[in-house]
């Protein structure tokens, strides 16, 4: 089994200390990817839960360490190149975020972390029930990390475990708590007393906070877009001696502007230019400018002293990290469409980006039931996904990343975050071969105004698998919504069925050669036209061998002649309308859904219903080769099987002529879920050994409502359980690593485990052995006892042996 499609953006990433590498959280793991191809190299495998802090330690180039922290409740400790785990801390509470002030203090060249050595957590208390009014589940606790304890003082108390901020120098941490800032001052190694903590007022919730490098100064963004920054905090408060009374004195007579009630600040200024909540906040290395970013998509430099400011627009995405490196050039911006951008500074000019796969976002409730979710090509392993932004995600189920996009809207501008939604891509359908697509767009209807239904045929170029828009067709069923787009098998040609009432053939004109001998589709007309007593047509459907259509009309089933457009047979009538068709060799599959969901198998040589079940199906995919077919079946609500273990659907393996299942699979995030089968044995998949060393003839994919997804042989009786193998790495040439003997001694050579039959024959001294003994390298020496050999017959002298 192998998996992926997880994401990218749920904590921030973190540099290697030679800024070569970028480790990022990716749900259960840490994936290691390099800063030079974009491409992954290694994982982080250990934790039982998603991860979310990851902190490399600085020190040597040479050294590779990081700390780690879950919500399985561990904190450990790994080499991230030899992707070694080290030592495991169980903190037995779920750790929503860590700092280890250690790391930034002056301790830039141990090896390993130095004694008493403090990380400060936020974790949950789940004794506090979720849903009481007062409960106070998130904590701030200090844990020691060498002798592997838990303090029992809880700094801080709150609704719920918030992110914990650090400054670089290590010297305050903080959170925000609504329309508070609590600060702590980081205690000295020796020091008894407690940590002593600030607060800071405003009159809205903040988002999150940022420390200058060298000043004391904090900067923090609001919901409505503002950046406060307050200079001169914890002057009183974190000051010793004689100097807290008298800084004390001095604060009660001077004026402290833009700063609320006792707030223990020198001042408060407030920047306003972002029109919604501030996501993402930090300091430049030198402290000379401070980065914001927002839903908008624009990172904005503020120069510190005068408030000017620049932009880095047109990034596409909501901004949510930016990450520095030791290397002043890179920096890394994480987005919220599962992208991570590497920056040259200061230029902030985009060099390499690593791309995961789209996340899913909402859309209008009234096109929920009419949007497909995914297309698959089985034959290259691809998954296409309608992305946010008007465009069309072609991601690799076997390499874990992604291959291209398409711009679907062609518009004068290009969509930006914040812009109001105006079109929405409800339907992608690809043709059997993966060389055509076609998509569905309806514009969203102002004051009930509008609500134009735009059909677009796309065509694939051979040599860089780029999709080009070939014919668009307005309104292809007057002002009726389409329900299903079916490409035939075999021929260029699809169908589209409405729920005007009606369904049209669409074929395409004969190619035409163009230039460079490139065959280019020179567009699609409409063929033919049908209809069934002028009743909605919710679901269509091509045989294997595309002489069959099966078309839906509602409750019923309807069979044509796709190239005569003749009915054949009307087949059934289902209590609920049917929503979806698809044939698994001879047999034809309808699945409704609604108060009374059912899975009904047809017999295409008898006409009739062969078995079904009242099942709720969210998905079907069948194999192209055989009988075979699978479900993703959702349990019902009231389902409290403790074998599913908090599970939501079911993988139900069928042959079409059995109505019991062949295998079954239980699995997380159903809703919104799908399914397909893959060819095991495609020149895409490089991945044979992961399934016994030999390729598997299906591979069955599940891809969740999060995107997340795996693949599995359906077949292998080993498959029972669903569990998650990473991919194997994509490492390059000039990115292999090395570490422990070999980044010291190079590496050995390799040797064969063979008897060399010249080490048997009889050995003869040179005459002056003793002057080329010692050259040469060390690594050449003979063996002590031929060295000893050797050296001892060079001191004797030799005598020439007479025969008498």
């Amino acid at each position: 089994m192998i998996g992926g499609g997880y994401s990218y953006v749920s904590a921030p990433p973190a540099f290697s200390t030679d800024a070569k590498r970028l480790l990022v959280c990716t749900g259960t793991v840490v994936s290691v990817f390099s800063t030079s191809t974009a491409l992954q190299v290694s994982t982080l495998e250990g934790h039982t839960a998603l991860v979310t802090s990851v902190l490399v330690v600085p020190g040597n180039k040479s050294l590779s360490f990081c700390w780690t922290a879950s919500l399985d409740g561990t904190v450990r400790y790994w080499d991230y190149v030899a992707a070694e785990l080290m030592k495991t801390i169980d903190i037995k509470m779920p750790i929503y975020s860590m700092v280890i002030p250690a790391l930034l203090l002056g301790q830039t060249n141990l090896k390993m972390m130095p004694a008493d050595a403090f990380a400060y957590l936020s974790v949950e208390n789940t004794q506090v029930l979720e849903n009481s009014g007062k409960g106070l589940r998130g904590q701030i606790r200090k844990c020691n990390l060498t002798e592997s304890w838990l303090a029992g003082v809880i700094l801080a108390e709150t609704r719920k475990p918030e992110v914990i901020s650090i400054s670089p120098s290590g010297k305050f941490f903080g959170i925000r708590n609504k329309r508070k800032l609590h600060i702590w001052k980081t205690p000295a190694k020796d020091s008894k007393l407690p940590v002593a903590k600030i607060t800071l007022h405003h009159t809205r919730n903040f988002t999150l906070l940022a420390f200058h490098p060298t000043k004391r100064l904090v900067a923090a963004g609001d919901t409505s877009g503002r950046i406060l920054i307050w200079r001169g905090f914890g002057n009183r408060t974190f000051s010793d001696g004689e100097k807290i009374v008298n800084r004390g004195l001095m604060n009660d007579e001077e004026e402290k502007p833009g700063t609320r009630g006792n707030d223990d600040a020198d001042s408060c200024t407030t920047w306003h230019w972002h029109p919604t909540g501030i996501n993402l906040l930090r300091f430049s290395s030198d402290g000379a400018y401070l980065y914001s970013g927002g839903k908008e998509g624009v990172l904005v430099d503020w120069q510190l002293d005068t408030g000017k400011k620049k932009f880095l627009p047109r990034i596409g995405s909501p901004l949510i990290y930016l990450t520095d490196s030791l290397d002043p050039t890179l920096s890394a911006i994480t987005c919220a469409d599962n992208q991570i951008h590497l920056l040259k500074m200061p230029s902030m000019e985009i060099t390499k980006s690593i791309s995961g796969i789209k996340l899913p976002f909402s859309f209008p409730e009234v096109y929920d039931g009419m949007c497909s979710k995914f297309a698959f090509d089985d034959t290259a392993g691809l998954v296409a996904l309608r992305a946010e932004n008007y465009r069309i995600q072609f991601y690799s189920l076997f390499d874990d990343r992604e291959i291209s996009e398409v711009k679907v809207q062609v518009c004068e501008r290009n969509h930006q975050p914040g812009d109001e939604v105006s079109v929405i891509v409800t339907l992608v359908s690809l043709s059997g071969d993966g060389s055509m697509m076609s998509t569905l767009e309806v514009n969203l209807p102002e004051d009930g105004i509008g609500g134009l239904v735009c059909l677009k045929f796309w065509a694939s170029d051979p040599q860089n698998k780029n999709f080009n828009l070939s014919t668009i067709v307005y309104e292809p069923h007057r002002d009726a919504g389409i329900s299903a787009v079916a490409f035939h098998p075999t021929c260029q040609m699809v169908v589209s069925s409405s729920y005007g009432g009606d369904f049209k053939i669409w074929v395409c004109s004969d190619e035409i050669p163009q230039k460079q001998d490139a065959l280019q589709h020179s567009g699609w007309m409409c063929h033919a036209v049908g209809s069934y007593k002028k009743k909605p047509m919710t679901a269509a459907a091509f045989s294997a061998d595309g002489s069959v259509l099966a078309l839906a009309a509602e409750t019923v089933i309807t069979l044509w002649d796709p190239d005569n457009n003749m009915l054949v047979a009307v087949l059934g009538e289902m209590q609920m309308p049917i929503l979806t068709l698809s044939f698994a060799g001879e047999y034809l599959l309808s699945i409704s859904r609604g108060s009374k969901p059912q899975l009904s198998v047809w017999s295409m040589s008898k006409l009739s219903e062969s078995w079904s079940y009242k099942l709720d199906i969210e998905d079907v995919t069948c194999a192209k080769d055989s009988s075979s077919f699978a479900v993703l079946a959702l349990l019902p609500k009231s389902s409290n099987e403790p074998i599913f273990q908090g599970k939501d659907g079911l993988i139900l393996l069928f042959n079409a002529t059995d109505p019991v299942p062949l295998a079954m699979w239980s699995v997380r995030k159903a809703k919104g879920g799908g399914l397909a089968f893959l060819k095991g044995n495609s020149p895409s998949f490089q991945h044979q050994s992961i399934f016994g060393g030999k390729s598997p003839q299906a591979l069955l994919a599940y891809i969740n409502a999060d995107h997340e997804y795996i693949l599995f042989d359906p077949y292998d009786n080993d498959a029972s359980e669903l569990s998650l193998t990473r991919t194997k790495d994509h490492i390059s040439a000039d990115e292999t690593a090395q570490f422990g003997y070999t980044s010291i001694y190079c590496e050995l050579p390799q040797f064969e485990m063979k008897t060399d039959q010249n080490l048997l024959a009889p050995y003869a001294p040179s005459q002056r052995a003793w002057e080329t003994i010692f050259s040469g390298s060390s690594r050449n020496l003979l063996p002590l006892p031929k060295l000893c050999l050797e050296f001892m017959e060079s001191l004797l002298e030799r005598r020439t042996t007479t025969v008498e």
